[in-house]
Parts: structure tokens; sequence; C-alpha cells
């Protein structure tokens, strides 16, 4: 848990920068993007590359690298969902 208390806060996806598919919360779009992002082994957000494996904080998301793909990990802020 330490791991995700000491996520970069990235703030929100900016539409002008590189940011790779945010796939959405039990969303059944997960695979489709797979085929669209085929395996790469960073992910983008906002021009910043980030390894497979890597949690951010955007807003009140926590976000995981999978990939090529940003899967959502649950709220940001655990103490306060």
């Amino acid at each position: 848990m330490t791991e995700l208390k000491h996520a970069k806060d990235v703030g929100a996806p900016d539409p002008e920068l590189n940011t790779s598919p945010i796939a959405e919360e039990g969303g059944d779009e997960t695979e489709i993007l797979r085929l669209e992002v085929p395996g790469e082994p960073v992910c983008y957000f906002n021009n910043q590359s980030f390894p497979t494996g890597t949690h951010i904080k955007s807003g009140t998301s926590l976000l995981k690298c999978d990939y090529g793909i940003w899967i959502p990990a649950g709220p940001a802020d655990p103490d306060n969902p």
C-alpha cells in the first residue's frame, strides 16, 4: 500500500499532450483497447512515460499502467473514497 500512497499526482489529462488510453472502471473496453495498443512497455500521461506497473493519481482516480493502457486501480485517496 505504501507504493500507492506515493503515486505521482499528474493532474488531469491534457488533450493536447500524448496520453495513453484510459479504460473505464468496470467497462468491457479494456479488451478492445488491447487490440489497439499492442502491449507497449510504457504508458504516457501528458507526454510523460511511465513503465508498466506504475501507479499515478489523476484527480480522484488512481490509475495503473498495464502495457500501454491506464487501468483504474481505485480511488486516489483510499482513506476518503
